[in-house]
């Protein structure tokens, strides 16, 4: 069968896969994408989605037990995990559903298989009916990345969860270990927590949430332990000893080792690029560390070919993948394309209480030798947090002393994670203090508090 030719085939259909596809069709290009699994990928499927959707739930649960300080009157409060579980999958299902009706309505041809590139311009895709030959002078890699897994760590499904696992759970855990406090590990911790289970978390760095600002994680980490999470900084889980029903950790910090009993462990120590069986060393394509080694266009080096999302490297996150995939799709037509700047794309942390950052945390801006004014705002000091009843959290925004200009952007609250494009798009903007100062913030908004952290920073705040 002779091969199928196309203007651009993009591998992988998760949110960088797609929304490439897409971007392409709609500047005219004859577009082919090919998926293995599930249309919209890991995000929609098994992450960022699904995820969501438990976590709705059990801020609903947390919510009822607190009925009674909103003047309401709750009976018996439960749950269904089983019921839980489901209504996460059913708004997975939904929205891959989606994907598959947007590609159908930009013409995009799906191919449902496993891509491997034997030669530069072609792909061969093994499907249910055989092997499939796709051709174009464009390709581009969104094969997306897994979770991590370590020696003696590897999840089983039974004791050791993956994130998968965690998705749908069989059983809810009575006595928890999370391995690892960065956003996946963290959130499941948040949610398992709340409904009930005994949680430890362990994180080898020396706080948890490691890639935020120190205050906010501190912050952060203070308000976990008062939900009740037992949180084990600069420790590691050397070895897990699994019996029928239980597993023991071996944990070691700097006093030495000690051992824990628990039922379920969650082990959420990163992700790895998905650049196997695709024969890019054989086309030159350099790999670091399981990512494929781009410039700011995404471009490989090998001409034609192209890497989006996580198998480019960090930041992992969908809106990065997405980005990425217009700018290539917009490359590829021949039109003016813009580079990312990973300095400008946020990062949010759906626990309890959410987390959101752009931009330089304090100590990285003075390690760039910036000198810096630091603006600070608790949610204790907005009335819109005080009438919803969360009063615990905090802005915080570091600025260059000498232009004004916002390097970065802080947040541990209440919706913080709807909150931070704000400082997103003063950033991209390249505002400075003066315009966000001279911003009418609607009242009563918890949006507020971002304006009183710029005006504290000048030493200009009206309610703290």
């Amino acid at each position: 069968m002779a091969a199928k030719s196309f203007d651009m085939i993009v591998i992988g259909a998760g949110p960088g896969g797609y929304v490439a596809a897409i971007r392409g069709a709609q500047l005219g290009l004859n577009v082919a994408v090919v998926e293995r699994e599930h249309l919209g990928g890991i995000c929609l499927n098994w992450g960022c989605i699904p995820t969501k959707a438990l976590l709705r739930s059990a801020e609903v649960f947390h919510l009822m037990h607190r009925a009674k300080e909103f003047g309401l009157k709750a009976g018996e409060i439960g749950y269904d995990l089983d019921a839980v579980v489901a209504r996460s999958r059913a708004v997975s299902k939904q929205l891959a559903g989606g994907v598959g009706h947007l590609l159908k309505k930009n013409k995009v041809t799906v191919v449902m298989g496993e891509a491997s590139l034997p030669k530069k311009g072609l792909v061969s895709v093994k499907t249910d009916k055989g092997t499939e030959e796709l051709t174009a002078k464009a390709i581009v890699l969104a094969t997306g990345a897994r979770a991590r897994t370590l020696p003696g760590l590897e999840a089983d499904g039974d004791l050791v969860w993956s994130y998968k696992h965690a998705l749908v759970p069989k059983r809810m855990p009575k006595k928890l270990l999370v391995i690892g406090s960065g956003a996946i590990g963290i959130e499941f911790a948040s949610f398992f927590n709340t409904l009930g289970a005994e949680t430890t978390v362990v994180e080898v760095m020396d706080r948890v949430l490691p890639v935020e600002d120190a205050e906010i994680s501190a912050f952060a980490k203070k308000q976990f332990v008062k939900q009740g999470m037992t949180i084990l900084e600069k420790a590691t889980v050397k070895k897990l000893d699994r019996s029928p029903g239980k597993v023991v950790a071996h944990l070691e910090d700097a006093k030495g080792t000690t051992t824990a009993e628990f039922d379920t462990v969650i082990s959420a120590v990163g992700i790895v690029g998905n650049v196997e069986g695709l024969g890019l060393e054989a086309l030159g394509v350099k790999i670091d560390r399981t990512h494929v080694v781009v410039d700011e266009f995404c471009r490989t080096g090998v001409e034609g070919l192209y890497a989006i999302g996580d198998i480019a490297g960090a930041p992992w996150l969908a809106h990065k993948a997405s980005h990425e995939g217009v700018m290539v799709a917009e490359l590829i037509a021949g039109k003016h394309a813009h580079p990312i700047k990973p300095g400008s794309i946020a990062g949010c942390t759906y626990c309890h209480p959410q987390v959101a950052s752009v931009g330089l945390t304090e100590e990285k801006a003075k390690a760039a030798g910036y000198d810096v004014k630091v603006g600070r705002f608790p949610f204790i000091g907005n009335g819109k947090a005080i009438a919803l009843g969360e009063p615990e959290g905090l802005v915080k925004t570091v600025f260059d002393a000498k232009t004004g200009e916002l390097l970065g952007a802080h947040m541990v609250g209440a919706e913080v994670t709807e909150l931070i494009q704000g400082y997103v798009i003063g950033r991209t903007l390249e505002t400075t203090e003066a315009e966000l100062m001279e911003t009418v913030f609607p009242h009563p908004t918890l949006s507020e508090m971002m304006h009183e952290s710029v005006l504290n920073a000048y030493g200009r705040a009206i309610h703290f």
